[in-house]
């Protein structure tokens, strides 16, 4: 894993031994992920498009093209991979609540 993702790999692993993702599914079926990074701030991930709203995501996956995905995203999907996300059922007004918010924090 850290030949393919470098730096994000051992990172990413703690994050998952730790238990920090949690996968929020509304009625709907609309599913997002949210990570507790390591300095405890709330990250929300998108699997379906590639997305994280860290600043690492913006800065090195976006902006600089450094990295294929940030630690964040990269838990996301080794969790998913192993069984060891958190599962946490919302309603469609709090599922709506979290994206309002995240598009809030870009403005």
């Amino acid at each position: 894993l850290k030949f393919i993702f470098g730096p994000s790999a051992v990172p990413a692993l703690d994050l998952v031994d730790q238990r920090s993702v949690t996968r929020l599914r509304a009625p709907s079926g609309r599913i997002l992920y949210q990570v507790l990074g390591s300095s405890g701030k709330l990250y929300t991930c998108y699997s379906s498009c590639h997305f994280c709203t860290c600043p690492a995501f913006g800065f090195s996956v976006l902006q600089k093209s450094e990295s294929l995905l940030c630690k964040h995203i990269l838990a996301v999907y080794l969790s998913q991979a192993l069984g060891a996300c958190q599962e946490l059922a919302v309603s469609e007004e709090h599922l709506t609540n979290i994206l309002l918010a995240e598009e809030d924090d870009e403005a």
